[in-house]
């Protein structure tokens, strides 16, 4: 398995007990629909490797104690801490119409309902706050919060992601100079 193929679903927190169990957090929106796997894809140098799950039990929102079938010592459960756990992109949950996973509309030109065609989307980051969407505009880095009324509809088709930026963001990122530059 590619890791291009396969989405990041969490990783091992720490071990649990002596037995080789270990406490996996998934980093998803809802932790609840992975209950259940028979097998993760784990990250080890470089290359996913499938590990199979004898037992799951969650223990709180987004953590989960699991016993995996050859890992029976703290020993081998050590070794784990820290690694990322990966799934094939097809275990995605489905959407409902209009959804898209952030992953993939990166590549897709954005075009806003008043100001037309603006940048390419870059990147998506987890704020405290809220999550923003990164795009490459005007050869710099905009942010834009990710909002059910910012995004009107994702083109797959034509790799189109179609917004409504909020009123004054764009201006902020189009106004010639900061106060800051006028301290140097």
């Amino acid at each position: 398995m590619h890791i291009d193929d396969c989405f990041l679903l969490g990783h091992i927190v720490k071990t649990h007990g002596i037995k080789g169990q270990v406490v996996a957090f998934f980093d998803v929106d809802y932790p609840e629909d992975y209950d259940g796997l028979e097998s993760v894809f784990l990250e080890q140098q470089g290359r996913l490797i499938p590990f199979f799950i004898d037992k799951m039990e969650p223990v709180q929102k987004g953590r989960f104690i699991i016993t995996f079938e050859d890992i029976k010592t703290i020993e081998q459960a050590e070794k784990l801490r820290n690694v990322n756990l990966y799934l094939p992109l097809d275990e995605l949950p489905e959407l409902e119409e209009g959804q898209f996973y952030f992953h993939e509309v990166i590549g897709y030109q954005v075009v806003d309902q008043n100001h037309g065609p603006l940048g390419t989307v870059k990147d998506f980051y987890d704020m405290p706050q809220q999550q923003l969407m990164a795009m490459d505009y005007n050869d710099q880095e905009m942010l834009v919060p990710v909002l059910d009324e910012v995004f009107v509809r994702a083109d797959h088709e034509a790799k189109v992601l179609h917004v409504n930026l909020p009123e004054g963001l764009l201006e902020v990122y189009t106004q010639p100079g900061t106060p800051d530059d006028a301290d140097e």
